[in-house]
């Protein structure tokens, strides 16, 4: 079992804190129903809790900050500043080898520790540009929901802060699990950091909702879909459909169809001995090869080694395996670099 050790600081806002429990604090083993993480919230004793920085109550951790030290990941929530202590805690708790993420402006923290000099990060977009201006040695991108940097992570502000964590399920227990504790929490399974963090529309129920376009397509991913056959089921044209794409998803329709695809080849090679041919057919990426090339370029590995890592299922095919070092190779260098 992994330890999540959650920081709580001095102003430290409810919802996060809470919110970052409750994620890892569901995730269990979808055969025994065991715990996957103990969760650990650490902090000085009568620390105020905030609400849109109004102090609301005040919280006695059971677990003192240099226990966060101790932990396999550390969450930061949001905090414009911390007393010395916590911002030692957190430089060395990564010096020690913990894995660091903020929400929102937990990022100041991390920035204060020294951890995102020569880095991308982000925080909540209202506190980019202050970000940036602080700590010029930071590469602040401040439209993204979050940003992976492999063993130091931030996010943007309450709901991106929990997609961190989602994030951070699914790269250590697979898609499978992540989606179960996103059902169990009635959210949405997986929202790309990448993804802005402000959209014009949200998706909602309603008349102008595109919510009944994307189940479509989700029920029809291993059909040849183009802009223009999503487009017709939507009875828009192309140019509207993507503007209206861009301001409810903060994406185009294409670009969130290749990533629905992905994440139903990680279902699959989780949880079925289908080879990659046979899901590059269910998933529409019509061919092996190109499966293995969006797969490899997006999660930095190949699928088969993917499914050594998540899944229970028999041996891959070994043409699978063959081919899926010649594209390790191929992308070795890209996939180091993103690891």
């Amino acid at each position: 079992m992994r330890t999540v050790a959650v920081l709580v600081l001095d102003g430290s806002i409810g919802v996060e804190l809470a919110g970052a429990c409750q994620v890892f604090a569901t995730a269990a083993d979808p055969r025994t129903g065991a715990d996957l993480y103990d969760v650990r919230v650490c902090g000085s004793p009568s620390t105020t809790i905030a609400a849109h920085r109004r102090a609301i109550f005040r919280a006695d951790p059971p677990y003192p900050l240099r226990a966060a030290k101790q932990a396999h990941t550390l969450i930061v929530p949001a905090a414009f500043e911390a007393e010395p202590e916590a911002v030692e805690v957190v430089r060395e708790a990564h010096r020690r080898g913990v894995r660091v993420a903020s929400i929102c402006t937990g990022a100041f923290v991390l920035a204060e520790a020294g951890l995102l000099d020569g880095r991308r990060a982000t925080t909540h977009w209202a506190h980019a540009a202050e970000l940036a201006r602080r700590y010029p040695a930071v590469e602040v991108v401040p439209d993204a929901l979050y940003v992976d940097d492999g063993d130091v992570l931030t996010s943007a502000g309450v709901t991106a802060g929990l997609d961190l964590c989602l994030h951070l399920v699914r790269r250590d227990h697979g898609a499978a699990v992540a989606a179960t504790v996103a059902r169990q929490l009635v959210m949405a399974p997986h929202r790309a950091g990448s993804q802005a963090q402000f959209v014009t529309k949200p998706v909602v129920h309603g008349n102008h909702s595109l919510e009944p376009v994307l189940h479509w397509i989700r029920d029809h991913l291993a059909e040849p879909l183009t802009l223009g056959t999503i487009a017709t089921y939507a009875s828009m044209s192309p140019r509207t459909l993507s503007r209206q794409f861009r301001a409810q998803t903060g994406t185009t329709p294409l670009r969130w169809l290749i990533r629905q695809r992905l994440a139903r080849t990680q279902e699959l090679l989780e949880t079925t001995n289908l080879t990659v041919d046979q899901i590059a057919t269910a998933t529409g990426f019509g061919t092996a090869d190109l499966l293995r090339q969006h797969f490899t370029k997006t999660f930095a590995i190949t699928p088969t080694a993917y499914r050594r890592t998540f899944s229970d299922a028999s041996e891959a095919a070994v043409g699978d395996l063959d081919r899926d070092d010649e594209v390790a190779a191929a992308f070795g260098a890209e996939v180091r670099d993103s690891q």
